[in-house]
């Protein structure tokens, strides 16, 4: 058993209808392991149930595996939104996504979300970036422009096979642009993060909130010695 089968086997189920829609896609595509897969896909609806976001911004549908993870995670009246840049996935996808048990949770569209997803005019609190390597610094600059703060930024393929460090890679568009994007966001203060070597590689990141400035208010403070006072 190798490693990746170990975690696998002591993970929770996908369930019969996500393990069809994986089959399906590594048949009927023709870059089946793009789609999140049963372990990254119980994580993200794990993150979702952990966070308990209103509206949800996908960035790369693709087949819908990770939309449809991702919507089982929402509350009561929550919703996702996903963009697929390419349109000859609908045929495949569309049906995938209304077909599932969470199809009332997702609005699934076809267009280019760094122009798109502003004009819906929804703040969202988390955004899922699967698109485009090659704009994934400009898919993040928007992603921020519609987070709430505190809210929460994935980004997937971030180790992009390993190229990242690989010299063999540094004239290859995709791999270029993830190197950007990793340096980019790891130098950025307005966001916390943390890159996990989970599958591709998982980069998760928390929109900073604003301070607060003292004079919105007054605040109870304790000394070391147990002595309260106020602040502001």
């Amino acid at each position: 058993m190798s490693i990746d089968e170990y975690i696998a086997a002591h993970t929770d189920c996908e369930g019969d209808y996500l393990y069809r829609l994986y089959r399906a896609t590594n048949i009927h595509t023709i870059h089946g392991r793009m789609a999140s897969g049963h372990v990254q896909g119980r994580l993200l609806k794990m993150l979702v149930e952990m966070v308990r976001p209103r509206n949800i911004l996908e960035v790369g549908t693709f087949s819908g595996y990770s939309a449809i993870c991702m919507a089982e995670g929402l509350v009561d009246g929550g919703r996702l939104y996903t963009f697929e840049i390419n349109d000859e996935m609908e045929d495949f996808t569309r049906p995938w996504i209304e077909g599932s048990p969470v199809a009332g949770k997702i609005d699934f569209r076809i267009g280019d979300a760094i122009t798109e997803a502003p004009k819906l005019g929804v703040t969202f609190d988390m955004v899922f970036i699967d698109g485009d390597k090659r704009t994934y610094v400009e898919t993040y600059e928007m992603a921020l422009s519609v987070l709430r703060p505190g809210g929460f930024i994935l980004a997937d393929n971030t180790l992009w096979d390993g190229h990242v460090v690989d010299a063999n890679y540094d004239h290859d568009g995709q791999t270029l642009g993830i190197r950007k994007f990793n340096d980019y966001v790891a130098e950025d203060p307005r966001v916390e993060i943390v890159m996990l070597p989970l599958r591709d590689g998982l980069t998760v990141m928390r929109k900073k909130p604003h301070p607060r400035p003292l004079s919105e208010g007054r605040g109870e403070v304790i000394d070391l010695k147990g002595e309260k006072g106020v602040l502001g």
